[in-house]
């Protein structure tokens, strides 16, 4: 519920500050007082864009200043407050400046805080409709919403939007497998080819390093083994230890005539013997590992090569091949997979449509029956308000398929009996849409609570009985709430429970605009005035207490 308002600088407004009730304030004064600027200024501090140049001529800065009080902690502004990480309580105070240059600065209680944060709060807290509002009742765009608020439809259109947000997501991943099909199939000839190679010649990681190690011990002992066996020879029977056996005989037949000459040369003889024997032992070892098949030198070097060539090729070092080969069969394997994959993923697509199809079904079967029951209510509020003649009716037609389903809501009427129906903003008067708006406005917030509706001008064009079935409507609707409304009608202002006047004054060559609470006797002479013109007479001082006594 709005408190006050606090008004510095804005458009012809020096210093302005107001304290509102619950229940129905009327604001009243001469068409340029100024009443439209109090509606700005509002609009101003909850962030709705509106004029571009507020900030009252030769002042550096505009400011206003706004309070709320928040119930309970079920006010939705609460939520809007946590989210965006501000405080709450039960007093909420908005303040927003817009310097000279244009910059504008906000703060939610005491924080400062963006525009976005305060059109989110002014959702929550203001409702503004007039004749000419095209941001509710009027812009056929909102209309379906608006039905669904007052069908309490909300917990049916959130499983509508998760069904439409699933239907996407197998949307996208069918249409991601197919892309992916697509590209695996351009390229299927060469992974077959690929992968035959690979299968053909399966290279192991280590494999080329391990071959070359190979092909080089093989290239070398090919021309060292012939020095080696050249070796072993000499060393053999017939050379080295033929003769150490032979000088050893020899020696060993004379050694008992040499006495003791020969016993270290013999010690000698059968050591070197000895050593002779183990390095003829090593050698023929030796030999036996540089042995291998030429055809082996052949085979490792061919295998060596087609591994770096194959490498070469896809562009891998040759210990990646395996892994590569491991990739391509996996490309393979998708391919050969595909289509079952594609008729999962299709299948999924179905179900996900079929389960939109029934939550968007539901959807409408709830909107056609509350259609009606809107409708008959909408119809009952016209009676009061001399309108028992005109028909009100939802439209429900088919639209493309989106979140919130498949319907195309608009309300629609018929302002003579007979007469072909319309829309609202192209059938009716000013004065008939003033009354449709607030007949469906009655209907749509019996539920609503904490909210603040402002009506401006709403009763322009009726007068009369009219206008005093207008203003009943608007005293009930702010039974329980708070009503707001800017009016030229006597039999408006008469009903509300605080009445304010909007005054225009010259001084010193400046204009400016203020706004002053009206007890008992100065609401007879305003209400006077608003009947009768600049010259109050005693007959319009005599039926506005009428007006007044009710």
């Amino acid at each position: 519920m709005l408190r006050g308002l606090d008004i510095s600088d804005m458009l012809i407004i020096d210093r302005l500050e107001l304290v509102f009730q619950p229940g129905l304030n009327v604001l009243t004064g001469e068409t340029g007082a100024g009443k439209s600027i109090l509606l700005d200024s509002l609009g101003f501090v909850l962030g709705w864009r509106g004029r571009a140049e507020l900030v009252r001529q030769g002042a550096k800065q505009g400011e206003v200043t706004a309070w709320f009080d928040l119930p309970d902690d079920g006010h939705p502004a609460h939520a809007v407050l946590e989210e965006a990480g501000l405080p709450t309580s039960d007093e909420l105070i908005l303040r927003r400046v817009n310097t000279a240059d244009g910059r504008k600065t906000a703060w939610v209680n005491d924080r400062r805080c963006s525009g976005e944060v305060l059109r989110a709060l002014s959702e929550t807290l203001i409702e503004l409709h007039g004749q000419h509002d095209d941001r509710g009742l009027l812009n056929p765009r909102g209309h379906r919403a608006i039905l669904d608020d007052f069908a309490g439809l909300e917990a049916a259109r959130s499983r509508t939007r998760q069904t439409w947000r699933s239907m996407g997501e197998a949307k996208k991943a069918l249409a991601a497998a197919e892309a992916e099909m697509e590209a695996i199939r351009a390229e299927e000839e060469f992974l077959r080819h690929a992968v035959a190679e690979l299968d053909a010649l399966d290279p192991q990681a280590g494999e080329e390093a391990e071959l070359d190690t190979r092909r080089r011990m093989m290239q070398r002992a090919e021309r060292i083994r012939e020095d080696v066996q050249r070796a072993q020879q000499i060393l053999g029977q017939g050379g080295a230890e033929g003769a150490l056996s032979d000088a050893l005989r020899w020696l060993d037949g004379v050694a008992e005539q040499a006495e003791t000459q020969l016993d270290a040369p013999l010690a000698a003889l059968g050591r070197a013997m000895v050593e002779v024997d183990e390095a003829s032992e090593g050698i023929a070892r030796a030999l036996d590992q540089m042995s291998f098949n030429p055809s082996e030198l052949e085979d490792a070097e061919e295998r060596l090569f087609a591994i770096r060539a194959l490498a070469r090729k896809h562009g891998v070092s040759p210990d990646d091949l395996a892994a590569f080969g491991d990739g391509l069969r996996t490309k393979l394997a998708a391919l050969d997979a595909g289509d079952a994959d594609l008729g999962r993923l299709r299948a999924d697509l179905r179900n996900a449509q079929e389960t939109y199809d029934a939550a968007a079904q539901s959807l409408h079967e709830g909107r056609a029956k509350s259609s009606k029951a809107l409708d008959k209510a909408v119809m009952a509020e016209l009676a009061p308000l001399k309108m028992e003649r005109a028909v009100f009716a939802t439209q429900i037609s088919d639209d493309t398929p989106g979140p919130d389903g498949r319907d195309a809501v608009a309300f629609t009427v018929a302002t003579n009996p007979g007469a072909p129906a319309g829309a609202l903003n192209k059938i009716a008067s000013g004065g008939e849409l003033s009354r449709f708006l607030l007949a469906l406005k009655v209907c749509l917030t019996r539920e609503q609570s904490g909210l603040t509706m402002i009506f401006d001008e709403i009763d322009r064009g009726v007068g009369g009985a009219t206008a005093d079935a207008v203003g009943r409507r608007l005293a009930a609707l702010a039974q329980g709430g708070q009503v707001l409304v800017v009016t030229h009608s006597p039999q408006v202002a008469a009903l509300g429970a605080h009445h304010w006047r909007v005054e225009k004054q010259v001084a010193k060559g400046m204009t400016t605009s203020r706004v002053v609470p009206l007890a008992d006797p100065d609401r007879i002479d305003e209400i006077a005035r608003m009947l009768a013109g600049d010259t109050i007479t005693d007959e319009a001082r005599g039926a506005a207490r009428a007006l007044l006594s009710g």
